[in-house]
Protein backbone atom coordinates (compact mmCIF):
# COMPACT_ATOMS: atom_id res chain seq x y z
CA UNK A 1 0.00 0.00 0.00
CA UNK A 2 2.85 2.37 0.81
CA UNK A 3 4.33 1.62 -2.57
CA UNK A 4 1.02 2.53 -4.28
CA UNK A 5 0.79 5.82 -2.38
CA UNK A 6 4.40 6.68 -3.26
CA UNK A 7 3.73 5.85 -6.89
CA UNK A 8 0.61 8.10 -6.99
CA UNK A 9 2.51 11.01 -5.44
CA UNK A 10 5.31 10.61 -7.96
CA UNK A 11 2.87 10.68 -10.87
CA UNK A 12 1.14 13.81 -9.54
CA UNK A 13 4.43 15.65 -9.07
CA UNK A 14 5.53 14.63 -12.55
CA UNK A 15 2.28 15.86 -14.13
CA UNK A 16 2.51 19.15 -12.24
CA UNK A 17 6.08 19.67 -13.47
CA UNK A 18 5.00 18.94 -17.03
CA UNK A 19 2.13 21.43 -16.72
CA UNK A 20 4.44 24.21 -15.51
CA UNK A 21 6.95 23.40 -18.25
CA UNK A 22 4.28 23.48 -20.96
CA UNK A 23 2.89 26.82 -19.74
CA UNK A 24 6.32 28.48 -19.64
CA UNK A 25 7.17 27.08 -23.07
CA UNK A 26 3.89 28.35 -24.49
CA UNK A 27 4.69 31.89 -23.28
CA UNK A 28 8.17 31.86 -24.79
CA UNK A 29 7.15 30.44 -28.17
CA UNK A 30 3.85 32.24 -28.63
CA UNK A 31 5.10 34.60 -31.29
CA UNK A 32 6.77 31.85 -33.31
CA UNK A 33 3.72 29.63 -32.96
CA UNK A 34 1.64 32.31 -34.71
CA UNK A 35 4.18 32.27 -37.52
CA UNK A 36 3.69 28.53 -37.90
CA UNK A 37 6.98 27.25 -36.45
CA UNK A 38 5.20 25.01 -33.95
CA UNK A 39 2.40 23.76 -36.18
CA UNK A 40 4.22 20.63 -37.32
CA UNK A 41 4.64 19.27 -33.78
CA UNK A 42 1.57 20.49 -31.89
CA UNK A 43 -0.55 17.47 -32.86
CA UNK A 44 2.22 15.07 -31.92
CA UNK A 45 2.71 16.79 -28.56
CA UNK A 46 -1.05 16.66 -27.91
CA UNK A 47 -1.07 12.96 -28.75
CA UNK A 48 1.80 12.26 -26.38
CA UNK A 49 0.07 14.25 -23.61
CA UNK A 50 -3.16 12.29 -24.09
CA UNK A 51 -1.21 9.04 -23.89
CA UNK A 52 0.36 10.20 -20.62
CA UNK A 53 -3.06 11.06 -19.13
CA UNK A 54 -4.55 7.73 -20.15
CA UNK A 55 -1.54 5.92 -18.78
CA UNK A 56 -1.86 7.81 -15.46
CA UNK A 57 -5.59 6.97 -15.13
CA UNK A 58 -4.90 3.36 -15.94
CA UNK A 59 -2.21 3.06 -13.30
CA UNK A 60 -4.47 4.72 -10.70
CA UNK A 61 -6.87 1.80 -10.87
CA UNK A 62 -4.27 -0.95 -10.80
CA UNK A 63 -3.56 -3.15 -7.80
CA UNK A 64 -0.20 -3.11 -6.09
CA UNK A 65 0.89 -6.53 -7.33
CA UNK A 66 0.11 -5.55 -10.94
CA UNK A 67 2.14 -2.35 -10.51
CA UNK A 68 5.08 -4.32 -9.18
CA UNK A 69 4.88 -6.67 -12.15
CA UNK A 70 4.88 -3.73 -14.54
CA UNK A 71 7.87 -2.20 -12.76
CA UNK A 72 9.82 -5.43 -13.07
CA UNK A 73 8.94 -5.66 -16.76
CA UNK A 74 9.86 -2.00 -17.28
CA UNK A 75 13.16 -2.63 -15.50
CA UNK A 76 13.95 -5.46 -17.93
CA UNK A 77 13.00 -3.30 -20.93
CA UNK A 78 15.21 -0.53 -19.63
CA UNK A 79 18.16 -2.90 -19.54
CA UNK A 80 17.50 -3.95 -23.13
CA UNK A 81 17.39 -0.35 -24.31
CA UNK A 82 20.81 0.29 -22.82
CA UNK A 83 22.35 -1.88 -25.51
CA UNK A 84 23.57 -0.09 -28.63
CA UNK A 85 22.85 3.47 -29.50
CA UNK A 86 19.71 4.81 -27.85
CA UNK A 87 19.93 8.14 -29.67
CA UNK A 88 19.62 6.80 -33.22
CA UNK A 89 17.80 3.51 -33.61
CA UNK A 90 18.83 2.87 -37.21
CA UNK A 91 22.44 1.93 -36.60
CA UNK A 92 21.75 -1.79 -36.34
CA UNK A 93 22.98 -2.10 -32.74
CA UNK A 94 19.75 -1.63 -30.86
CA UNK A 95 16.07 -2.57 -31.10
CA UNK A 96 13.96 -0.68 -33.59
CA UNK A 97 11.18 1.44 -32.08
CA UNK A 98 7.72 0.15 -32.91
CA UNK A 99 6.71 3.51 -34.40
CA UNK A 100 9.15 3.27 -37.29
CA UNK A 101 7.80 2.75 -40.77
CA UNK A 102 7.13 -0.86 -41.64
CA UNK A 103 9.26 -0.70 -44.77
CA UNK A 104 12.25 0.27 -42.65
CA UNK A 105 13.05 -3.39 -42.18
CA UNK A 106 13.61 -3.66 -45.91
CA UNK A 107 16.15 -0.84 -45.73
CA UNK A 108 18.12 -2.73 -43.12
CA UNK A 109 18.57 -5.65 -45.55
CA UNK A 110 20.42 -3.34 -47.95
CA UNK A 111 24.20 -3.08 -47.50
CA UNK A 112 25.13 -0.16 -45.26
CA UNK A 113 28.19 2.05 -45.53
CA UNK A 114 30.65 3.01 -42.83
CA UNK A 115 31.27 6.55 -41.68
CA UNK A 116 34.57 6.54 -43.60
CA UNK A 117 32.80 5.56 -46.82
CA UNK A 118 30.17 8.24 -46.22
CA UNK A 119 32.92 10.76 -45.57
CA UNK A 120 34.58 9.77 -48.84
CA UNK A 121 31.33 10.50 -50.70
CA UNK A 122 31.02 13.91 -49.06
CA UNK A 123 34.67 14.62 -49.85
CA UNK A 124 34.03 13.78 -53.51
CA UNK A 125 31.23 16.35 -53.56
CA UNK A 126 33.00 19.24 -51.82
CA UNK A 127 36.55 18.60 -53.11
CA UNK A 128 35.64 18.28 -56.77
CA UNK A 129 36.81 20.15 -59.85
CA UNK A 130 35.17 23.38 -58.80
CA UNK A 131 38.02 24.18 -56.41
CA UNK A 132 39.79 25.32 -59.59
CA UNK A 133 37.78 28.54 -59.38
CA UNK A 134 38.68 29.38 -55.78
CA UNK A 135 41.89 31.35 -56.55
CA UNK A 136 39.74 33.56 -58.75
CA UNK A 137 37.60 34.24 -55.66
CA UNK A 138 40.71 35.33 -53.74
CA UNK A 139 41.55 37.68 -56.62
CA UNK A 140 38.39 39.70 -55.94
CA UNK A 141 38.13 39.16 -52.17
CA UNK A 142 41.65 39.08 -50.71
CA UNK A 143 41.80 37.98 -47.09
CA UNK A 144 38.03 38.28 -46.87
CA UNK A 145 37.81 35.58 -49.53
CA UNK A 146 39.94 33.31 -47.33
CA UNK A 147 37.70 34.05 -44.38
CA UNK A 148 34.68 33.23 -46.54
CA UNK A 149 36.15 29.82 -47.40
CA UNK A 150 36.36 29.07 -43.67
CA UNK A 151 32.97 30.61 -42.91
CA UNK A 152 31.24 28.67 -45.71
CA UNK A 153 32.76 25.40 -44.42
CA UNK A 154 31.46 26.05 -40.90
CA UNK A 155 27.99 27.08 -42.07
CA UNK A 156 27.59 24.23 -44.59
CA UNK A 157 28.71 21.72 -41.96
CA UNK A 158 26.16 23.12 -39.49
CA UNK A 159 23.29 23.25 -42.00
CA UNK A 160 24.05 19.68 -43.07
CA UNK A 161 23.65 18.56 -39.47
CA UNK A 162 20.40 20.46 -38.86
CA UNK A 163 19.00 19.17 -42.14
CA UNK A 164 19.51 15.61 -40.90
CA UNK A 165 17.98 16.59 -37.54
CA UNK A 166 14.79 17.47 -39.44
CA UNK A 167 14.48 13.83 -40.51
CA UNK A 168 13.88 12.78 -36.90
CA UNK A 169 11.17 13.29 -34.29
CA UNK A 170 11.04 12.21 -30.65
CA UNK A 171 8.58 9.43 -29.89
CA UNK A 172 6.75 8.81 -26.59
CA UNK A 173 9.90 7.43 -24.95
CA UNK A 174 12.09 10.36 -26.01
CA UNK A 175 13.90 8.25 -28.61
CA UNK A 176 14.71 9.89 -31.92
CA UNK A 177 12.87 8.11 -34.72
CA UNK A 178 13.51 8.69 -38.43
CA UNK A 179 10.14 9.70 -39.84
CA UNK A 180 11.34 11.28 -43.11
CA UNK A 181 13.65 10.00 -45.81
CA UNK A 182 14.63 12.88 -48.10
CA UNK A 183 15.02 16.62 -48.55
CA UNK A 184 11.64 16.62 -50.32
CA UNK A 185 9.94 14.93 -47.34
CA UNK A 186 11.31 17.62 -45.03
CA UNK A 187 10.05 20.38 -47.33
CA UNK A 188 6.59 18.80 -47.60
CA UNK A 189 6.38 18.44 -43.82
CA UNK A 190 7.12 22.14 -43.40
CA UNK A 191 4.40 23.17 -45.85
CA UNK A 192 1.76 20.79 -44.47
CA UNK A 193 -1.17 20.91 -43.97
CA UNK A 194 -2.03 23.91 -46.17
CA UNK A 195 0.31 23.13 -49.08
CA UNK A 196 1.52 19.56 -48.51
CA UNK A 197 3.32 19.26 -51.87
CA UNK A 198 4.57 22.83 -52.39
CA UNK A 199 7.83 22.40 -50.49
CA UNK A 200 8.70 19.26 -52.42
CA UNK A 201 8.15 21.02 -55.74
CA UNK A 202 10.40 23.91 -54.69
CA UNK A 203 13.19 21.57 -53.61
CA UNK A 204 12.86 19.48 -56.77
CA UNK A 205 13.13 22.57 -58.97
CA UNK A 206 16.20 23.75 -57.05
CA UNK A 207 17.78 20.29 -57.29
CA UNK A 208 17.15 20.05 -61.04
CA UNK A 209 18.61 23.51 -61.63
CA UNK A 210 21.72 22.75 -59.61
CA UNK A 211 22.27 19.32 -61.17
CA UNK A 212 21.77 20.56 -64.73
CA UNK A 213 23.99 23.58 -64.10
CA UNK A 214 26.66 21.22 -62.74
CA UNK A 215 26.49 19.26 -66.02
CA UNK A 216 26.79 22.51 -67.98
CA UNK A 217 29.84 23.53 -65.94
CA UNK A 218 31.52 20.19 -66.71
CA UNK A 219 31.05 20.82 -70.44
CA UNK A 220 32.26 24.43 -70.11
CA UNK A 221 35.38 23.46 -68.17
CA UNK A 222 36.13 20.63 -70.62
CA UNK A 223 36.04 23.00 -73.59
CA UNK A 224 38.03 25.62 -71.68
CA UNK A 225 40.76 23.19 -70.64
CA UNK A 226 41.16 21.64 -74.09
CA UNK A 227 41.30 25.04 -75.78
CA UNK A 228 44.02 26.29 -73.44
CA UNK A 229 45.94 23.01 -73.62
CA UNK A 230 46.31 23.17 -77.40
CA UNK A 231 46.24 26.87 -78.32
CA UNK A 232 47.95 26.13 -81.66
CA UNK A 233 45.05 24.02 -82.89
CA UNK A 234 42.54 25.82 -85.14
CA UNK A 235 39.71 24.71 -82.83
CA UNK A 236 37.68 27.13 -80.71
CA UNK A 237 36.50 26.56 -77.15
CA UNK A 238 32.94 26.06 -78.39
CA UNK A 239 34.11 23.39 -80.85
CA UNK A 240 35.95 21.59 -78.06
CA UNK A 241 32.71 21.68 -76.03
CA UNK A 242 30.91 20.00 -78.93
CA UNK A 243 33.59 17.29 -79.04
CA UNK A 244 33.21 16.74 -75.29
CA UNK A 245 29.42 16.46 -75.62
CA UNK A 246 29.74 13.83 -78.36
CA UNK A 247 31.70 11.75 -75.86
CA UNK A 248 28.92 12.29 -73.31
CA UNK A 249 26.00 11.15 -75.50
CA UNK A 250 26.21 7.53 -74.21
CA UNK A 251 25.07 8.92 -70.83
CA UNK A 252 21.56 8.96 -72.28
CA UNK A 253 21.59 5.14 -72.32
CA UNK A 254 22.55 4.75 -68.65
CA UNK A 255 20.33 2.43 -66.61
CA UNK A 256 22.46 2.65 -63.46
CA UNK A 257 25.78 4.03 -62.34
CA UNK A 258 27.65 0.78 -61.78
CA UNK A 259 29.89 1.29 -64.79
CA UNK A 260 30.62 4.89 -63.87
CA UNK A 261 31.20 4.19 -60.18
CA UNK A 262 34.15 1.95 -61.06
CA UNK A 263 36.06 5.02 -62.21
CA UNK A 264 34.98 7.44 -59.48
CA UNK A 265 37.71 6.45 -57.03
CA UNK A 266 40.47 6.74 -59.65
CA UNK A 267 39.07 10.10 -60.78
CA UNK A 268 39.14 11.47 -57.25
CA UNK A 269 42.65 10.21 -56.64
CA UNK A 270 43.77 11.77 -59.92
CA UNK A 271 42.21 15.07 -58.88
CA UNK A 272 44.07 15.07 -55.57
CA UNK A 273 47.30 14.32 -57.44
CA UNK A 274 46.62 17.24 -59.78
CA UNK A 275 45.99 19.56 -56.82
CA UNK A 276 49.26 18.43 -55.26
CA UNK A 277 51.09 19.08 -58.56
CA UNK A 278 49.66 22.60 -58.79
CA UNK A 279 50.55 23.35 -55.16
CA UNK A 280 54.05 21.90 -55.67
CA UNK A 281 54.61 24.15 -58.67
CA UNK A 282 53.37 27.15 -56.69
CA UNK A 283 55.69 26.29 -53.79
CA UNK A 284 58.61 26.11 -56.21
CA UNK A 285 57.97 29.79 -56.95
CA UNK A 286 57.54 30.78 -53.29
CA UNK A 287 60.26 33.42 -53.55
CA UNK A 288 58.15 35.27 -56.13
CA UNK A 289 54.94 35.22 -54.13
CA UNK A 290 53.16 38.56 -54.17
CA UNK A 291 52.02 38.89 -50.56
CA UNK A 292 51.43 42.60 -51.07
CA UNK A 293 48.67 41.75 -53.57
CA UNK A 294 46.58 40.03 -50.90
CA UNK A 295 44.70 42.87 -49.25
CA UNK A 296 41.67 43.44 -47.10
CA UNK A 297 39.79 45.42 -49.72
CA UNK A 298 37.17 43.77 -51.92
CA UNK A 299 35.91 44.38 -55.40
CA UNK A 300 32.34 45.37 -54.54
CA UNK A 301 31.11 44.49 -58.02
CA UNK A 302 32.80 41.09 -58.42
CA UNK A 303 33.15 39.84 -54.85
CA UNK A 304 29.49 38.71 -54.61
CA UNK A 305 30.26 36.44 -57.57
CA UNK A 306 33.12 34.99 -55.53
CA UNK A 307 30.67 34.27 -52.72
CA UNK A 308 28.62 32.14 -55.09
CA UNK A 309 31.75 30.32 -56.28
CA UNK A 310 32.80 29.46 -52.73
CA UNK A 311 29.30 28.38 -51.66
CA UNK A 312 28.87 26.21 -54.75
CA UNK A 313 32.13 24.41 -53.99
CA UNK A 314 30.66 23.21 -50.66
CA UNK A 315 27.24 22.03 -51.84
CA UNK A 316 26.46 18.49 -50.66
CA UNK A 317 23.10 18.90 -48.90
CA UNK A 318 21.15 17.36 -51.77
CA UNK A 319 22.26 13.80 -51.05
CA UNK A 320 22.97 14.00 -47.30
CA UNK A 321 19.59 12.52 -46.19
CA UNK A 322 20.10 9.48 -48.43
CA UNK A 323 23.71 9.16 -47.32
CA UNK A 324 22.85 9.29 -43.61
CA UNK A 325 20.05 6.79 -44.11
CA UNK A 326 22.50 4.28 -45.56
CA UNK A 327 25.11 4.60 -42.81
CA UNK A 328 25.70 1.67 -40.48
CA UNK A 329 25.87 4.07 -37.52
CA UNK A 330 23.98 7.32 -38.17
CA UNK A 331 25.17 8.54 -34.77
CA UNK A 332 28.60 9.04 -36.37
CA UNK A 333 27.19 11.40 -38.99
CA UNK A 334 28.12 14.57 -37.06
CA UNK A 335 31.71 13.44 -36.58
CA UNK A 336 31.94 12.57 -40.28
CA UNK A 337 30.68 16.02 -41.27
CA UNK A 338 33.22 17.67 -38.97
CA UNK A 339 36.35 16.01 -40.33
CA UNK A 340 35.27 16.20 -43.98
CA UNK A 341 34.55 19.94 -43.82
CA UNK A 342 37.65 20.71 -41.73
CA UNK A 343 39.86 18.92 -44.25
CA UNK A 344 38.03 20.61 -47.14
CA UNK A 345 38.48 24.02 -45.54
CA UNK A 346 42.23 23.49 -45.01
CA UNK A 347 42.88 22.12 -48.50
CA UNK A 348 40.73 24.73 -50.27
CA UNK A 349 42.23 27.62 -48.33
CA UNK A 350 45.77 26.39 -48.95
CA UNK A 351 45.12 25.74 -52.64
CA UNK A 352 43.44 29.10 -53.24
CA UNK A 353 46.05 31.12 -51.35
CA UNK A 354 49.22 29.62 -52.82
CA UNK A 355 47.76 29.71 -56.34
CA UNK A 356 46.82 33.37 -56.03
CA UNK A 357 50.18 34.29 -54.48
CA UNK A 358 51.92 32.70 -57.46
CA UNK A 359 50.01 34.52 -60.21
CA UNK A 360 48.44 37.46 -58.31
CA UNK A 361 46.48 39.74 -60.66
CA UNK A 362 47.07 37.37 -63.60
CA UNK A 363 44.96 34.66 -61.92
CA UNK A 364 42.48 33.20 -64.40
CA UNK A 365 39.02 31.76 -63.86
CA UNK A 366 40.36 28.19 -64.17
CA UNK A 367 43.68 28.22 -62.34
CA UNK A 368 45.33 25.49 -64.47
CA UNK A 369 45.27 27.94 -67.40
CA UNK A 370 48.06 29.82 -65.59
CA UNK A 371 50.43 26.83 -65.66
CA UNK A 372 53.31 26.69 -68.17
CA UNK A 373 52.30 25.08 -71.45
CA UNK A 374 54.36 21.93 -70.85
CA UNK A 375 52.69 21.16 -67.53
CA UNK A 376 49.32 22.62 -68.46
CA UNK A 377 48.60 20.14 -71.26
CA UNK A 378 49.20 17.08 -69.08
CA UNK A 379 47.25 18.45 -66.10
CA UNK A 380 44.35 19.66 -68.24
CA UNK A 381 43.98 16.35 -70.07
CA UNK A 382 43.60 14.57 -66.72
CA UNK A 383 41.09 17.21 -65.63
CA UNK A 384 39.08 16.82 -68.81
CA UNK A 385 38.96 13.06 -68.27
CA UNK A 386 37.76 13.64 -64.71
CA UNK A 387 35.12 16.14 -65.89
CA UNK A 388 33.78 13.76 -68.53
CA UNK A 389 33.66 10.86 -66.05
CA UNK A 390 32.01 13.08 -63.40
CA UNK A 391 29.28 14.29 -65.79
CA UNK A 392 27.12 11.10 -65.62
CA UNK A 393 26.60 11.44 -61.84
CA UNK A 394 24.65 14.75 -61.81
CA UNK A 395 23.10 13.90 -65.20
CA UNK A 396 21.68 10.61 -63.95
CA UNK A 397 20.45 12.27 -60.75
CA UNK A 398 18.73 15.02 -62.75
CA UNK A 399 17.12 12.43 -65.02
CA UNK A 400 15.80 10.51 -62.02
CA UNK A 401 14.26 13.64 -60.48
CA UNK A 402 12.64 14.63 -63.80
CA UNK A 403 11.29 11.15 -64.46
CA UNK A 404 9.84 10.75 -60.98
CA UNK A 405 8.30 14.24 -61.04
CA UNK A 406 6.82 14.25 -64.54
CA UNK A 407 6.58 10.62 -65.70
CA UNK A 408 6.39 8.26 -62.69
CA UNK A 409 4.54 10.07 -59.91
CA UNK A 410 2.15 7.23 -59.06
CA UNK A 411 -0.55 8.20 -61.55
CA UNK A 412 -0.27 11.91 -60.73
CA UNK A 413 2.42 12.57 -63.34
CA UNK A 414 1.88 15.13 -66.07
CA UNK A 415 2.96 12.74 -68.83
CA UNK A 416 2.71 8.97 -69.45
CA UNK A 417 5.34 6.65 -68.03
CA UNK A 418 8.57 6.70 -70.05
CA UNK A 419 9.23 3.03 -69.20
CA UNK A 420 7.52 0.01 -70.73
CA UNK A 421 5.94 -2.92 -68.83
CA UNK A 422 9.25 -4.78 -68.76
CA UNK A 423 11.15 -1.79 -67.41
CA UNK A 424 12.74 -0.91 -70.74
CA UNK A 425 13.12 2.77 -71.64
CA UNK A 426 10.77 3.90 -74.39
CA UNK A 427 12.21 5.53 -77.51
CA UNK A 428 10.73 8.95 -76.75
CA UNK A 429 12.11 8.72 -73.21
CA UNK A 430 15.56 8.11 -74.68
CA UNK A 431 14.98 11.10 -76.94
CA UNK A 432 14.29 13.30 -73.90
CA UNK A 433 17.55 12.17 -72.29
CA UNK A 434 19.48 13.00 -75.46
CA UNK A 435 17.72 16.38 -75.54
CA UNK A 436 18.96 17.05 -72.00
CA UNK A 437 22.55 16.30 -73.07
CA UNK A 438 22.15 18.62 -76.06
CA UNK A 439 20.68 21.32 -73.80
CA UNK A 440 23.78 21.25 -71.59
CA UNK A 441 25.89 21.65 -74.75
CA UNK A 442 23.88 24.64 -75.98
CA UNK A 443 24.16 26.36 -72.62
CA UNK A 444 27.92 25.69 -72.54
CA UNK A 445 28.31 27.06 -76.07
CA UNK A 446 26.28 30.24 -75.56
CA UNK A 447 27.42 30.89 -71.95
CA UNK A 448 31.09 29.78 -71.90
CA UNK A 449 31.98 31.60 -68.67
CA UNK A 450 32.98 29.13 -65.97
CA UNK A 451 33.34 31.49 -63.01
CA UNK A 452 30.20 33.50 -63.78
CA UNK A 453 28.09 30.36 -64.23
CA UNK A 454 29.52 28.86 -61.07
CA UNK A 455 28.80 32.07 -59.13
CA UNK A 456 25.28 32.26 -60.57
CA UNK A 457 24.49 28.66 -59.63
CA UNK A 458 25.96 29.05 -56.15
CA UNK A 459 23.94 32.19 -55.53
CA UNK A 460 20.70 30.86 -57.00
CA UNK A 461 20.44 27.27 -55.77
CA UNK A 462 23.57 26.71 -53.66
CA UNK A 463 22.68 29.36 -51.11
CA UNK A 464 19.06 28.22 -51.09
CA UNK A 465 19.78 24.51 -50.56
CA UNK A 466 22.74 25.02 -48.20
CA UNK A 467 21.79 28.14 -46.19
CA UNK A 468 18.18 29.29 -46.50
CA UNK A 469 16.07 26.12 -46.58
CA UNK A 470 17.92 24.07 -43.91
CA UNK A 471 17.78 26.93 -41.38
CA UNK A 472 14.11 27.62 -42.15
CA UNK A 473 13.16 23.93 -41.96
CA UNK A 474 15.07 23.53 -38.69
CA UNK A 475 13.16 26.40 -37.10
CA UNK A 476 9.87 25.03 -38.38
CA UNK A 477 10.19 21.36 -37.44
CA UNK A 478 12.49 21.42 -34.40
CA UNK A 479 11.29 24.58 -32.66
CA UNK A 480 10.27 22.74 -29.49
CA UNK A 481 13.79 21.38 -28.98
CA UNK A 482 15.84 24.46 -29.89
CA UNK A 483 17.88 26.51 -27.45
CA UNK A 484 18.24 30.24 -27.86
CA UNK A 485 21.64 30.02 -29.56
CA UNK A 486 20.26 27.53 -32.11
CA UNK A 487 17.51 29.99 -32.98
CA UNK A 488 20.08 32.78 -33.25
CA UNK A 489 22.33 30.74 -35.56
CA UNK A 490 19.42 29.70 -37.79
CA UNK A 491 18.06 33.23 -38.12
CA UNK A 492 21.55 34.68 -38.73
CA UNK A 493 22.33 32.08 -41.40
CA UNK A 494 18.99 32.72 -43.11
CA UNK A 495 19.53 36.49 -43.18
CA UNK A 496 23.19 36.35 -44.27
CA UNK A 497 22.45 33.63 -46.82
CA UNK A 498 19.57 35.65 -48.26
CA UNK A 499 21.72 38.76 -48.65
CA UNK A 500 24.56 36.80 -50.27
CA UNK A 501 22.19 34.98 -52.60
CA UNK A 502 20.47 38.13 -53.83
CA UNK A 503 23.67 40.15 -54.28
CA UNK A 504 25.54 37.24 -55.91
CA UNK A 505 22.69 36.53 -58.31
CA UNK A 506 22.39 40.19 -59.37
CA UNK A 507 26.12 40.66 -59.91
CA UNK A 508 26.47 37.34 -61.76
CA UNK A 509 23.74 38.40 -64.17
CA UNK A 510 25.41 41.79 -64.59
CA UNK A 511 28.73 40.05 -65.25
CA UNK A 512 27.17 37.85 -67.94
CA UNK A 513 25.54 40.87 -69.58
CA UNK A 514 28.85 42.74 -69.53
CA UNK A 515 30.67 39.73 -70.98
CA UNK A 516 28.27 39.62 -73.92
CA UNK A 517 28.19 43.38 -74.39
CA UNK A 518 31.97 43.69 -74.67
CA UNK A 519 32.51 40.19 -76.16
CA UNK A 520 34.68 39.05 -73.25
CA UNK A 521 35.94 35.47 -73.48
CA UNK A 522 37.23 33.19 -70.73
Amino acid sequence: MAHLIRHNLTNKLTNAAHTVSHKSQAKVSGVFARLGFQAATDEEGLGFAECDDLDYDYRQGMQMDVLQGEEEEGHMEGEVELEGDSHYQRDGTGPRPPSLKTEGSLDEDKPKITSWEAGWNVTNAIQGMFVLGLPYAILHGGYLGLFLIIFAAVVCCYTGKILIACLYEDNEDGIKVRVRDSYVDIANACCAPRFPALGGHVVNVAQIIELVMTCILYVVVSGNLMYNSFPGFPVSQKAWSVVATVALLPCAFLKNLKAVSKFSFLCTVAHFVINILVIAYCLSRAREWAWEKVKFYIDVKKFPISIGIIVFSYTSQIFLPSLEGNMQKPSEFHCMMDWTHISACVLKGLFALVAYLTWADATKEVITDNLPSTIRAVVNIFLVAKALLSYPLPFFAAVEVLEKSFFQDGGRAFFPDCYGPGGQLKSWGLGLRIALVVFTLLMAVFVPHFALLMGLTGSLTGAGLCFLLPSLFHLKLQWRNLLWHHVFFDVAIFVIGGICAISGFIHSIEGLIEAYRYNIHD
